[in-house]
């Protein structure tokens, strides 16, 4: 009786049946309450037509988009990558071995320096000062062919 008010009312098989379990979760918490199996009866109707109710203007609150009616998201598309352009390509393999593998790990692998600590087996305040230096030597070996060009 519940679940079959549920479906007709919600129109969804799937909210029906998480709304009928809702409802008889709340009538096992409220069991005290109940006095006769007509009252118990009488009980659920009244509560799974005020649950279904709220569902129903929770939809219309915030509709529910299906993902097949979803647009297919729109990639943003950069006129330049960093990490692919030459002069810094060149520049991050110009770093030492270990400030090297810890930029790439950061950057282009995006691993936290917890990650690169494990992984590389160095302390995180080693793998923090090897970005901070790198970056510092980075930057300023940009700024110096800039203001060459």
């Amino acid at each position: 009786m519940v679940f079959s008010l549920a479906l007709r009312f919600l129109r969804n098989r799937e909210v029906a049946e998480e709304l009928a379990q809702d409802v008889f979760l709340q009538l096992y918490t409220n069991l005290g309450r109940i006095e006769t199996p007509a009252h118990a009866t009488w009980w659920l109707r009244r509560t799974v037509c005020h649950r279904s109710i709220d569902e129903v203007r929770k939809r219309k609150l915030r509709p529910s988009l299906g993902l097949e009616s979803a647009p297919e998201p729109v990639a943003e598309s950069r006129d330049e990558d960093l990490l692919l352009n030459d002069r810094l390509k060149k520049m991050v393999e110009s770093l030492p071995e270990k400030a090297k593998a810890v930029v790439l790990l950061r950057y282009q692998e995006d691993l936290d320096p917890s990650e690169i600590s494990e992984m590389l087996e160095m302390p995180i305040s080693t793998v923090k000062s090897h970005l901070h230096r790198s970056l510092t030597l980075l930057r300023g070996r940009l700024r110096k062919q800039e203001v060459a060009a």
